[in-house]
């Protein structure tokens, strides 16, 4: 284990576009399986192989700049999720969004109409909980 320590020393290692790449890779490694398409493997081997790269590069300032566009991009998609998944599994609060700035507010559920105020703009709307 001790080698691999060395070896990864000053290298840039995972984040979430080689993660993403490798996910890539693998999803498109799959339908390769299922349909014997050439580029499908091809075009995958490629996603593995950039992922490879970044992971074992040195140039950590560069990595960095790719994995801020790619956040820039995938990072809306991401916190829609997650909010999604908080939502579902709290059952003891209801989400409402803000007309004014779009910010979640999370209030108490069965509370019947109540008036929220936003800690964002200061807005303030009547919503039923």
């Amino acid at each position: 284990m001790n080698w691999l320590r060395r070896m990864m020393y000053g290298r840039y290692g995972y984040d979430q576009l080689s993660l993403f790449l490798f996910l890539a890779y693998f999803v498109l490694w799959v339908l390769s399986l299922f349909r014997p398409l050439w580029f499908l493997y091809w075009v995958g081997a490629a996603l593995l192989l950039w992922s490879v790269y970044r992971v074992l590069s040195r140039r950590i300032d560069r990595r960095r700049a790719e994995n801020a566009r790619f956040m820039s991009l995938a990072g809306p998609v991401i916190r829609w999720f997650k909010m999604r998944r908080t939502i579902r599994r709290d059952r003891e609060h209801c989400y409402f969004k803000c007309p004014n700035c779009g910010q979640y507010l999370r209030v108490p559920r069965g509370k019947g109409r109540i008036t929220v105020n936003c800690r964002s703009c200061g807005i303030s709307f009547e919503e039923k909980s």
